[in-house]
């Protein structure tokens, strides 16, 4: 795999994670620039934004995702409503007790809830932040049909304001469930009660969002999940 990327050294039980990226510009079908938080166990928790790069001229794609214990298939994609590759904007990831949130810029696109009440697994591993730029012409851009024109290489994505607001975990220790509850502490500002669900202005904004810009949710997609998942329910 040809790339590059950089990352945490510390991993995170719980958090709220801002990184600002200017994405390639020109033509970058096939060309992958992700910012993710990852577990390094085999059956992984991941949570991802990846952005799919595209003709010049022709829409890039962001595509979000949650891996937990090694199963992912969680994909939503979006249409942007500005031109990621002109300037700086900042992507976030909330992760607390209660919830998952991506946002792009201050604008909630994605939850995903705890629901381990409902049988629903959840992102509990202790997972370092990485971001990267890599070749996913295999099947980043029109399902792997387009593929990477080197000729415009190299490919540069910029990142600025890598805002770590974590908590930090032995991983040696994950197991320990005392250890893996401080990070639920009310002592760190992202698991106040505020952080538990949107607002209104959010929820606003978050249903105005996906309702003009989703253009494929995996809870929908009866092809590949014939029986609905369970957190989509």
């Amino acid at each position: 795999m040809v790339g590059a990327g950089f990352g945490s050294k510390l991993s995170y039980g719980s958090g709220f994670f801002h990184l600002r990226i200017k994405l390639p510009e020109k033509d970058s079908a096939g060309v992958i620039t992700a910012y993710y938080l990852t577990s390094t166990t085999n059956n992984h928790d991941e949570l991802d934004f990846e952005f799919l790069g595209n003709r010049e001229g022709k829409p890039i794609t962001l595509q979000t995702n949650v891996f937990v214990n090694g199963q992912g298939n969680r994909e939503q994609r979006f249409r942007f409503w500005f031109d990621p590759t002109a300037d700086f904007h900042t992507y976030k990831i909330l992760w607390n007790q209660h919830n998952v949130v991506f946002y792009v810029d201050d604008i909630p696109i994605r939850i995903f809830k705890n629901n381990t009440n409902s049988g629903v697994s959840y992102p509990t591993q202790p997972m370092q932040i990485v971001a990267s730029l890599w070749d996913g012409d295999s099947w980043a851009t029109d399902g792997g049909q387009t593929k990477i024109n080197w000729s415009h290489a190299p490919f540069k994505a910029h990142f600025q304001g890598f805002n770590v607001n974590g908590c930090p975990l032995d991983t040696q220790n994950s197991l320990n469930i005392q250890v893996q509850q401080q990070c639920y502490s009310s002592n760190y500002w992202w698991n106040d009660r505020k952080f538990w669900k949107l607002d209104k202005i959010q929820q606003k904004a978050y249903q105005q969002v996906r309702q003009k810009y989703m253009n494929y949710d995996y809870c929908s997609d009866r092809s590949r999940h014939p029986n609905i998942p369970p957190e989509c329910k």
